[in-house]
Order: structure tokens, then sequence, then C-alpha cells
């Protein structure tokens, strides 16, 4: 379960719900192509990764909203 970042706030960043999924579930993708052996290394979830990299502000396509 995807507790920190929170879901709420990370909706209001990127602003709704479905663009959320979209931008989660694609950086998670681009994240196990590049990044597979140290997520796996280091026991982290990929959507959790990425979630926490648009609570940053890390990922493009984010939206201020």
């Amino acid at each position: 379960m995807l507790v920190d970042p929170p879901i709420d706030k990370l909706v209001d960043i990127v602003g709704n719900k479905y663009a959320l999924v979209g931008l989660l579930g694609k950086r998670a993708r681009m994240l196990m192509d590049k990044r597979h052996d140290y997520l796996e290394q280091e026991g982290i979830n990929p959507v959790s990764y990425a979630a926490k990299e648009v609570y940053e502000g890390k990922v493009e396509g984010v939206e201020e909203g």
C-alpha cells in the first residue's frame, strides 16, 4: 500500500487520479528497464520509487494543479 507520499498530495500535484496512474505506471516501467538491478537489490518497489520522484518534482509531465 502506498502511504508515503500520501496519494492525496500526489493527486494535487498531478491534477487528477487518472493522470497520476498513467504517470506512475510509465515511470515505474522506465525504472524497471533501466534500474531493475538496483531496485531489486535494495528491495524497492518501482511504483513507490516513482511516486517519491513525482512528489519531489523530479519527473517531467507533472502539472501543477
